[in-house]
């Protein structure tokens, strides 16, 4: 760790533009191009249990030896979202030249010790794998295997030879595979004689097409996958279907109970029937635009969560026309620059919201929006964060880059909440409420409890999980399980299904709410929407259990920790849109009554 110290004295503004750039050691290369004899890095990256996606080390973690090692190591630094995602690229020192073969050059040679011995076998049977890097094309290998002797006895072996088959068109690199081979018993006194072999051969593949033997096709396009969104697509036709009716008919037999005409109110009998048939979500109309409890918190939470819908739309649309996912840490990087930029529209909803209800403590409000989501997430991060220290691993942060993180939102992203804020509050800030507010609230009838609003928030949440739900086995697997996810057009359909369906299951748990003659919709909606999020959390527990082979406390804190900051985003998205349609919806009905 000692090399990245060294950037941890850089000023902050330094530091924060290098961040933000990619790698700067080889960027000669990043053209893709080689001259005949030209030289080609090969860079070590990590270590790491198979079965622990996010327990890595450095790849000199375990005692390797080097081919020079008086030599000082050279790193490839990358953008900010490489480093957050746990890469350390060093030069491996090995002697590749563009188009030409080597067989069994020499590594380097070591004696094991007791304690270097000890570590490679438990490595061994931890099953630990390592990551290299090619031209920007990552190449995996086991560290070694596990033999059986007469007695049945497992014995761990350390592979000592790496077999390079590259393969080229013209002057750029299409492919590399890697053989690992020559395994030797680990034990106190064996000696180890590293060696590598290097085999060029030429491709007609082009180059644009070099990444797709890492995509999964069978997986990722079963047609299992396929059903799922026509699954999820017929639920959007049902639900539709429904709000249409509740829009059209129900609502409509109700404008026409309360319309009746004046001739008719003047018969007793008529009057008396009005009188006993006048219930639902009409009596509520002084107290349905009545500001809610905790308004500083709702108008912050659905800022955030609408700041997170463009956020996602913006993320997902850019990485289906570049193809962010061929290199490493530029989602990442492209989210946390977007969520910086897409601030402003934090600041302008919430601002506004709050301005409508008459709220006085805007200052607070803009503060809780700009820190809600980061804030919370940089908790979880800095508790995963000490964890990952004290393991040594490289998932750990350096504290320069954790600088670079609290810049950009200190210096882009909250001044764009603020002034997205000042400008809510003054553009979009009037009221224009069809009903007014009386000044004692109405007593809220006690109903059943399927009509409470616990039981609809808990109820909410399933549509909108269903229609999501084979997704989620996708992208926990890609995520969790070493695979490329690429199919963000497919991620897109799937997105706005999920909003739709949101939508839909939110204006219909309001329409009913309100018929309960609860006025405590503003709540009830966010939470409905947003317990999407507590199914999926409960999906992850189902996953993290049966799905894979996960152990240790490393790696269940960093599962559950990057679990529990995706389901806290989806919540507040998922509860900012169900919120805004459930405001359409209220404010679109009351409209349409004549209010006392």
């Amino acid at each position: 760790m000692g090399h990245r110290e060294r950037l941890e004295i850089c000023p902050l503004w330094a530091l924060l533009c290098l961040a933000l750039l990619p790698g700067f050691v080889y960027c000669s290369q990043k053209n893709h191009k080689y001259e005949d004899k030209e030289k080609v890095n090969l860079w070590v990256n990590k270590v790491g249990p198979y079965n622990n996606p996010q327990e890595t080390y450095n790849y000199y973690y375990l005692p390797f030896c080097k081919r020079h090692p008086t030599l000082k190591a050279q790193h490839s630094w990358g953008g900010l979202g490489e480093v957050l995602q746990g890469n350390e690229l060093i030069n491996s020192q090995l002697d590749l030249t563009f188009k030409e073969n080597s067989s069994g050059a020499d590594i380097c040679s070591m004696t094991l010790d007791e304690r270097k011995a000890k570590v490679f076998e438990d490595a061994i049977r931890r099953q630990y794998w390592f990551e290299l890097f090619m031209d920007d094309l990552p190449i995996w290998g086991f560290v070694g295997e596990l033999k059986k002797d007469g007695a049945g006895v497992e014995h761990a072996y350390i592979y000592t030879s790496k077999r390079f088959d590259i393969s080229y068109n013209k002057d750029k690199i299409i492919q590399v595979n890697l053989t690992t081979a020559d395994p030797v018993l680990v034990a106190v006194g064996a000696k180890l004689n590293f060696r590598y072999t290097v085999n060029w051969t030429p491709t007609k593949t082009p180059f644009t097409r070099r990444f797709e033997r890492y995509l999964d096709y069978t997986f990722f396009e079963h047609k299992i996958h396929w059903f799922s969104l026509v699954n999820s697509f017929m639920m959007v036709l049902f639900l539709t279907g429904l709000v249409a009716i509740i829009l059209m008919r129900t609502l409509r037999k109700d404008y026409a109970r309360y319309a009746r005409s004046a001739a008719d109110a003047l018969d007793a009998e008529s009057l008396e029937r009005d009188f006993s048939e006048e219930s639902g979500w009409k009596l509520v109309h002084g107290d349905v635009f009545r500001p809610p409890q905790r308004l500083t918190l709702l108008a912050a939470s659905v800022g955030t969560g609408v700041q997170l819908v463009f956020l996602c739309m913006a993320v997902i649309l850019l990485t289906i026309a570049g193809s962010f996912f061929e290199e490493r840490g530029t989602i990442l990087t492209c989210f946390i620059i977007a969520y910086a930029l897409t601030s402003f529209i934090g600041g302008y909803v919430s601002g506004g919201l709050y301005a409508r209800h008459e709220g006085r403590q805007w200052i607070r409000t803009m503060l809780l929006t700009a820190s809600l989501f980061p804030g919370l997430c940089f908790g979880i991060a800095f508790g995963l964060n000490t964890i990952a220290i004290f393991y040594h691993s490289l998932a750990a942060v350096p504290f320069g880059y954790i600088m670079a993180v609290l810049l950009l939102w200190g210096f882009i992203s909250f001044p764009l909440c603020l002034i997205g804020t000042v400008i809510g509050r003054n553009w979009n800030s009037i009221p224009n409420y069809p009903c007014r507010v009386k000044r004692i609230p109405s007593p809220i009838p006690d109903k059943h409890w399927y009509l409470r609003p616990w039981a609809i928030c808990m109820a909410g949440g399933l549509l909108p999980f269903g229609s999501i739900f084979i997704e989620m086995y996708f992208v926990f697997t890609s995520f969790w399980n070493y695979k490329v996810y690429y199919i963000y057009g497919f991620l897109l359909l799937v997105v706005l299904i999920l909003l739709v369906v949101t939508v839909c299951v939110t204006i219909v748990g309001t329409y009913f709410l309100l018929n309960a003659e609860n006025y405590h919709w503003q709540w009830t909606a966010f939470g409905m929407s947003a317990s999407t999020s507590f199914y999926v959390f409960l999906y992850s527990v189902h996953y993290f259990i049966f799905k894979t082979k996960m152990t240790g406390l490393f790696q269940t804190c960093f599962y559950f920790g990057y679990t529990s900051m995706f389901c806290l985003g989806l919540a507040l998205l998922c509860g900012a849109v169900g919120y805004m349609a459930a405001a359409a919806f209220v404010r679109t009905i009351y409209r349409n009554v004549k209010c006392d």
